[in-house]
Parts: structure tokens; sequence; C-alpha cells
């Protein structure tokens, strides 16, 4: 039996804010935006050649509301690899994304982490 999470919910304040953020920032892709009710649409982003794809989900009540950018009590929340960490570096940094932590080199290989536009920390590894 083979398992595989495919997917995970990002709570966001504003589809089409993270929508621009994540596909012109980040350069993700916009796989799916399908509206599903005055309110509610499945929305979902990865990047490029990616298996995982995060799907947002606008924030519906104030406890929801209080999760933006918080979904792991402050530690990072999202790892993401890379072949190519200094080229990606390059591109968060001129598109003005928030570097939290510069890059460094580690036993594991290359690492630096970023905050996403709500404040949701990443960590961006290029394995050995």
């Amino acid at each position: 039996m083979k398992n595989e999470i495919f997917q995970l919910t990002l709570v966001v304040r504003d589809y089409d804010e993270a929508i621009s953020f994540y596909t012109e920032k980040l350069g993700f892709e916009l796989l799916e935006d399908t509206r599903l009710s005055e309110t509610k649409r499945w929305v979902r982003v990865a990047p490029p050649q990616s298996n995982t794809s995060l799907l947002f989900g606008k924030a519906a009540n104030e406890k929801q509301k209080q999760a933006i950018g918080n979904q792991t009590g402050g530690r990072v929340f999202l790892f993401m690899h890379t072949d190519d960490l200094d080229g990606y570096y390059a591109q968060l940094k001129a598109n003005k994304v928030k570097i939290i932590r510069e890059p460094s080199k580690e036993d594991f290989g290359k690492v630096f982490v970023f905050a996403d536009l709500y404040g949701n920390l990443w960590d961006l590894i290029e394995p050995k």
C-alpha cells in the first residue's frame, strides 16, 4: 500500500491576494480556481512539477481568522526542496518577499527561511 500527502489547507484572508502572492512572488502555478458558492472557492496552487498542492481555505469565522499566518504557533510551517537555492533566493529578494533567516550551509544542505504574505514560515532547502 502506498499513501501520499497530496494537499494541505492554508487558511487565507482573501483568495485573490493569496493567488497573487503565491503565483507572482513565489512562482507557483494556479492549478484550480472553482467557485463553489457566493463565498467559497476551491483554489489550489503548487510549485511547478510538484506532486503536492496548497488548497486555500478562506477564513470563515473569527477562530479561523486568528489562525491566518500562525497555523503552527510561530514555527516553520512548510518545507520545500529546490535544486537551485541561490536562484530562488534571488527571485524572492527581487520580489520583496520577507527573508527571516539568510541562507546557510548545514549538514543536510543549504537552507533559508522566508515568510509568506500572512507570516507563515517556510524552510527552503537544497539537499546535498
